[in-house]
């Protein structure tokens, strides 16, 4: 992790103990990560002795990270970017359930900067996209906010069973209007649900899908930029007009 600025490290144990539990409080995504593998989880418990996250989805990477060394943990949230290592995990139970813990991490990386701010995506027009999914059906989505980082989409109907937190999706397509149409591989990271007020002033529930891009390259990430920059200020015209 020696490719940050030392400005965003974290040492002081209270510092971390409390970025720690802000995270386990907002239930955020973290993504557990070692040689070639990865699962997904969430921390269920942090002290400044020990730092206790869920078993994943799938026993192989359970197994697997078992006896795994030199794992990162990645999570993101509210424009920010925590980023720390661990030696190792061991297994243990947990208010009845197996789960991984270890010694909470010395440092950890607590990165505020551009790359991780969310933009809330426009209404008018709307965006939307859809992706394949493994049974080679569409899932079709309207984009809630974007950043270099990744996405997040709402979905007009339940989320299909095939899909799954961790998974990952191959050449999605967004429609971004006058942007143009851009393709990416994606990881779903989270299922979750948002309020919203619909055209008759109800109140009415929809699932939200937070995905993770992946294998960015340079050019569409100077694309993303560039329209991240565009509804940044276009949001404010519209803030200033407001006043």
């Amino acid at each position: 992790m020696s490719e940050h600025n030392e400005q965003f490290l974290k040492q002081n144990p209270l510092a971390i103990v409390n970025i720690l539990r802000d995270l386990q409080r907002a239930g955020t995504v973290l993504r557990v990560s070692w040689s070639s593998h990865q699962f997904i989880s969430r921390i269920l418990d942090a002290s400044q002795e020990r730092l206790v996250i869920d078993f994943g989805s799938q026993g192989g990477d359970n197994e697997a990270a078992r006896a795994a060394k030199n794992l990162t943990m990645v999570a993101e949230t509210n424009g920010a970017k925590i980023e720390f290592s661990v030696e190792q995990m061991q297994v243990a139970d947990f208010q009845g359930l197996p789960a991984f813990v270890m010694p909470t991490p010395p440092s950890l990386w607590f990165i505020q900067r551009r790359e991780f701010f969310r933009i809330p995506a426009p209404l008018h027009p709307a965006y939307y996209g859809v992706a394949t999914l493994p049974d080679k059906t569409a899932l079709r989505f309207r984009l809630v906010d974007l950043s270099l980082g990744g996405m997040g989409a709402l979905l007009d109907a339940p989320p299909p069973e095939c899909l799954q937190c961790g998974m990952e999706l191959k050449e999605i397509e967004l429609d971004m209007g006058e942007w143009g149409r851009f393709r990416f591989d994606v990881q779903l990271l989270a299922i979750s649900e948002r309020k919203m007020v619909d055209r008759k002033n109800e109140t009415v529930v929809v699932p939200r899908l937070s995905f993770r891009f992946l294998h960015i390259t340079p050019a569409l990430e100077r694309s993303l930029q560039r329209i991240i920059f565009s509804l940044e200020r276009e949001a404010r015209e519209r803030a200033n007009k407001v006043r």
